[in-house]
């Protein structure tokens, strides 16, 4: 977790990867440059806790999945923390929902039937949340399925991102 009661972004992700674990930054590995690259935001930006909260699904490393990703993040971390966290964060603007896992936790309902249609009707829970799909290496062949994506949401999260850190 990486948060100031200042932020106005909040970016929400799974769980920390084998190297965030290792090294305790978030977001410090090729997901987290192919995010940085999607909002267009320097890492001096995107790691000032006075603009910037970075708070995982899970808190902790769940370990390597048999398909060669990571497992889920644990189901407990969010439930029992996340309400408390985001109440110590009282100028948030935006919050980033990367992943279907943030996804499901804050827009429940209101999610669509798949991670696409979701990211596909971002427009439908601004200017509050802005659902992105996880900027994995595993995201290469859905952005080239969707081209849409780079064409209409990329220009809009970068819109979003830069008036909530002004």
């Amino acid at each position: 977790m990486h948060a100031a009661a200042s932020a106005r972004l909040l970016i929400v992700g799974q769980a920390p990867g084998r190297k965030v674990h290792e090294t305790g930054v978030p977001w410090n590995d090729a997901s987290g440059e192919r995010l940085r690259a999607w909002m267009q935001t320097e890492n001096s930006i995107f790691y000032d806790e006075s603009k910037v909260a970075i708070v995982p699904m899970g808190f902790c490393y769940p370990g390597a999945a048999i398909n060669g990703g990571d497992n889920p993040p644990r189901p407990e971390c969010a439930p029992l923390w996340h309400d408390r966290l985001i109440k110590q964060l009282p100028n948030l603007e935006l919050t980033l929902l990367v992943g279907q896992y943030a996804q499901r936790y804050y827009l429940g309902r209101t999610a669509k039937r798949s991670m696409t249609e979701t990211v596909d009707a971002f427009a439908e829970y601004g200017p509050r949340y802005f659902p992105l799909p996880h900027p994995s290496w595993r995201t290469t062949m859905w952005i080239k399925k969707n081209s849409w994506f780079e064409e209409k949401v990329l220009p809009r999260l970068r819109e979003a991102v830069q008036k909530a850190i002004d």
